[in-house]
């Protein structure tokens, strides 16, 4: 059903295509945690970008939000899109860039799967935490606390 909405709302196919690896990706990751909801996942993984049907900015993830209430998503996949953007942005990065400002990290465990799996893929390809650690430093003005909170978040759910 997510496909289907995903082509309804126009996503380009290289999106839709990314999409379905962090899905895969994410659920390898979520094998490590009997916990986790397997379908919350799945679901939030492949909506995380679909605001990219509207715009590829930052702004993608408050879009998704947007797009996916339409279809009656619950808070619980609302959340996965709205904090999946890196390993989170915190309430006062969010001001800078010119968001609401709250915060935009990942909480439940959900919530990270889908954002660490995000960042471990690389158009469909899986890279590791080193590649994202380079491409942060390369694209990003202060990547310092972004890259710690990065770290964690590997830690937490690759290296436990």
């Amino acid at each position: 059903m997510e496909i289907e909405i995903l082509k309804k709302e126009k996503t380009p196919q290289n999106v839709i295509d990314h999409s379905i690896a962090v899905c895969e990706k994410a659920s390898k990751i979520a094998q490590n945690f009997p916990e986790a909801d397997l379908e919350l996942i799945r679901k939030g993984a492949l909506l995380h970008d679909i605001g990219r049907s509207k715009t590829h900015g930052i702004r993608h993830a408050v879009v998704g939000v947007e797009i996916a209430r339409e279809y009656g998503y619950g808070e619980d996949v609302l959340n996965i899109i709205e904090r999946h953007i890196g390993a989170g942005i915190t309430k006062e990065e969010a001001g800078y860039l010119g968001l609401f400002e709250k915060s935009y990290v990942p909480q439940s465990l959900e919530e990270k799967i889908v954002a660490h799996a995000d960042n471990l893929i690389s158009g469909t390809e899986e890279v590791d935490v080193d590649f994202v650690i380079n491409k942060w430093k390369s694209r990003m003005e202060y990547p310092d606390d972004n890259i710690k909170r990065l770290i964690k978040l590997d830690e937490e759910l690759m290296q436990g």
